[in-house]
Parts: C-alpha cells; structure tokens; sequence
C-alpha cells in the first residue's frame, strides 16, 4: 500500500518517490497545500472504492497515517 500512495504523491506533487518515506510529513516535508491534500484524498478513494470521513482526514500527517488507514479499509 505504501508504494501505491507514495507513487500518487510523487506524481501529485511533482516530486522524486524516493523523497517520500513513511515518516514525512505530507504539507511539511513534502510541500502538500490544502487542495493536494484533497486532491489525493478523492484518487485514494476512487482507486479503492472508499470513502474518507472528515474527522479521519484531519488525522492525516504524515504519509504513514494515509498507508495506515487504507491498510485499515482492506481488512
């Protein structure tokens, strides 16, 4: 799951996936506003069918808690 998110990020972002690790912080490490959040928000759920409760995506920091949640959705 990671490598899926990090490859949505990378091609978002404009960014090297290998700048993208589980640890960063998706608006301070990697350099999301508010709209690239969003925008990835609505890939994620439409690739995997779900749907993102706002209270979840407030939680969203680092790349981690998006890979944790989707991992979550799967089970």
């Amino acid at each position: 799951m990671f490598e899926e998110v990090k490859a949505i990020l990378a091609k978002q972002l404009r960014r090297s996936p290998d700048t993208i690790t589980l640890e960063s912080e998706i608006k301070k490490d990697l350099g999301a506003d508010s709209l690239d959040i969003l925008q990835l928000l609505m890939r994620v759920e439409d690739d995997y069918g779900i749907v993102i409760p706002d209270q979840e995506l407030a939680g969203f920091k680092t790349v981690a808690d998006v890979v944790n949640f989707l991992d979550k959705q799967k089970q």
